[in-house]
């Protein structure tokens, strides 16, 4: 299987590019033995080796962090992202944990009024994540709602995002379903919102897919449509989902932005595509400079 794209770096990492699972079991190690304390001290070696000899790692970091913090030095920029990393791992290890049954983390849930609604509609709806804080731990919340989540993905990722999330088999209540490269994909996501079940993109990264020109952290940046224009199609609103870790053991879910894209008449489709999409920009900026160290998005979206 091909390497899973870099934002999803160290544990994932350190399995591939070192050709076994011998990281993995070092984690799960600490893990078992002395808890999360102790996995999160093994991880700050971990990040300095990244931060030391992986240069793509502190590019594709680097390109976020220009960008949001543009009074710093490039000096201050490199120690931001080994802060980055340590982050990031955290909450990979969060994840581990998690799924793995290895501690047990706390949820406030934001907008569950508006997640209420979702649910108790008889169609669908969309549900719009980033590369941003924790957004597989977040899924778990969905669990008790009696709508299945099918995640939109690259099919070489697939292996490691089923892992991660313990995806196992027809009786989960998240599956994956290939991105919109063939017009029945498009149909079949339609249907299944028409069904009643959710559909989960990644909005801010485009993988190759139709994408729009939208101003994000000061700069403009290409993010992918395909979202909306499903949302759109299958006349269902677009919730967007942020996870965000605000402290041991403890995550909030915000879902207090729901988007209801409703093409009008006489204007451009793709121009009343990239609108919302800009209202996601504005709503993941916004996201950022509140927690400006849990954006993993490790890609230039800006470079044209």
């Amino acid at each position: 299987m091909k390497d899973v794209e870099i934002g999803t770096i160290f544990l994932e990492q350190i399995s591939k590019k070192r050709g076994n699972a011998l990281g993995f079991w070092f984690f799960r190690l600490f893990l078992r033995m002395g808890g999360l304390f102790a996995a999160y001290t093994l991880l700050y070696g971990v990040a300095l080796h990244y931060w030391l000899f992986d240069g793509k790692a502190v590019k594709a970091a680097s390109a976020y962090l220009r960008r949001r913090f543009p009074e710093s030095s490039p000096l201050m920029i490199r120690l931001k992202c080994y802060r980055l990393f340590v982050s990031q791992g955290k909450q990979l290890v969060d994840r581990m944990a998690a799924f793995s049954g290895g501690a047990d983390f706390n949820f406030r849930l934001l907008g569950q009024d508006n997640l209420e609604k979702l649910a108790n509609q008889q169609k669908g709806f969309v549900l719009l994540t980033a590369h941003a804080g924790n957004w597989q731990i977040a899924m778990t919340t969905l669990a008790g709602f009696k709508k299945k989540v099918y995640l939109v993905m690259l099919p070489e990722h697939n292996a490691a995002v089923k892992a991660s999330l313990g995806i196992s088999g027809e009786g989960d209540f998240i599956d994956t379903i290939p991105p919109g490269g063939a017009p029945g994909d498009i149909l079949r996501m339609i249907k299944l919102l028409k069904e009643g079940h959710i559909v989960s993109f990644m909005g801010d990264r485009a993988y190759g897919a139709v994408s729009g020109s939208v101003d994000f952290l000061g700069e403009k940046a290409q993010f992918p449509l395909g979202a909306f224009a499903v949302a759109a199609a299958a006349k269902v609103p677009v919730a967007v989902l942020l996870a965000s870790r605000v402290g041991y053991k403890l995550y909030d879910v915000d879902l207090t932005n729901i988007i209801t894209p409703v093409y009008e008449k006489g204007e451009n489709k793709k121009s009343q595509l990239i609108r919302w999409s800009q209202m996601y920009a504005d709503i993941l900026s916004a996201f950022f400079q509140q927690k400006p160290y849990q954006c993993f998005l490790f890609y230039d979206v800006w470079k044209q």
